[in-house]
């Protein structure tokens, strides 16, 4: 029956993701989204090298790269990442923070494409590390450390992408449950701490706004680890029952262009395009793999993503970006965040949509 579902979905889902006008092709978007990503200057956490945003821009561009065989792609994306083993060593991110330390997501996508042993030494220690407690470690992380978590929760919607993309990777890599059981039991933990009884998130328990970008992370961070865990996981069914929660009320607050807001339950709130993005990739990702009613689901995800396209400026530059946000009990803050264009917190969830359309 479950087989059946899927097939199901997957037939209506081709329906809903196919035959795009030409500016919202999915391979267009993404040749042009992956050349603006060449072109740029990294992105810096000042002298703490790369920051994360450009890490999930890379990552993406790479995956883009693969599922359209684009081998000159994929040269240019190495040799953008070579020069972090010896000119550019200095922006590697020390593994001390879990922004720092997804990092390692990316050498880790690296190994799997190329199997180039430097890929793998220099991605698994930014895994391994986020559960190897450090000497100068404060009175909570020695908490969590304790009670089996990574030292780095914090009860943080972002986290939810943050350690679990490097644990999933590492798990690939290596095939070592431990990876996939540690992703899963943080998963868990968020979940029952911090979701709401509406299925989405404040942005921190002291802060009750739904932001966008920060509930785009857990969304994120659920599809990806539904696809990653395996079918008999213990943690599986408690992570769906988060992710279809989220999922119902994300289509609830879907605005009738098809965007999602900066706040997502304030409808005089300007569409944020990084939240709307990430929430459009895991409608796109529920439906594909038979999680979601394709004939529900479906139709939200396309008109989403037709939504999104056209604030992609003719440089390639992801307009009405968000910056980065740390939390605030203000809602007139949420309102008056910058919207840099070209952000890179916008520019990689465009680019993971553009891969779960094309992914078969």
């Amino acid at each position: 029956m479950a087989v059946a579902l899927l097939l199901t979905n997957i037939c209506v889902a081709q329906n809903y993701f196919d035959d795009f006008p030409v500016m919202a092709n999915p391979k267009t978007v993404g040749d042009k989204l992956s050349t603006r990503f060449l072109e740029s200057k990294h992105q810096l956490y000042g002298d703490r090298g790369i920051h994360y945003a450009e890490v999930c821009t890379w990552y993406g561009a790479l995956k883009f790269a693969e599922l359209t065989d684009d081998q000159d792609l994929v040269k240019e994306l190495r040799t953008r990442f070579e020069l972090l083993f010896h000119i550019e060593k200095d922006l590697l991110p020390p593994p001390i923070h879990v922004d720092q330390n997804m990092f390692g997501s990316l050498p880790l996508r690296l190994y799997t494409m190329t199997k180039d042993e430097r890929y793998l030494e220099l991605g698994l220690p930014y895994a391994d590390s986020q559960w190897i407690l450090p000497p100068n470690a404060n009175e909570e992380e020695r908490k969590w450390h304790e009670k089996g978590f990574s030292w780095q929760t914090r009860l943080w919607i972002d986290d939810m992408y943050m350690i679990t993309v490097v644990q999933n990777q590492a798990y690939k890599v290596t095939g070592d449950p431990k990876y996939i059981d540690r992703a899963a039991n943080e998963m868990v933990l968020y979940l029952d701490e911090i979701q709401r009884p509406n299925g989405l998130f404040y942005h921190a328990p002291d802060v009750p706004y739904y932001w966008a970008r920060g509930n785009g992370w857990m969304a994120v961070g659920m599809a990806d680890l539904l696809y990653d865990l395996p079918e008999n996981h213990k943690d599986r069914p408690r992570i769906m029952e988060g992710y279809l929660a989220m999922m119902k009320s994300l289509k609830a607050y879907q605005s009738p262009g098809g965007m999602w807001n900066q706040l997502i339950d304030e409808p005089d709130f300007w569409p944020e395009t990084s939240g709307t993005a990430m929430f459009t990739y895991a409608f796109i990702m529920g439906v594909k793999h038979g999680w979601l009613d394709a004939e529900e689901y479906g139709p939200a995800a396309r008109q989403a993503w037709l939504a999104m396209v056209p604030y992609i400026d003719e440089q390639g530059n992801v307009t009405e970006v968000c910056i980065g946000t740390g939390k605030k009990n203000d809602k007139q803050y949420y309102y008056d965040r910058p919207r840099p264009v070209g952000d890179f917190h916008g520019q990689a969830p465009y680019i993971w949509c553009v891969n779960a359309l094309l992914e078969k």
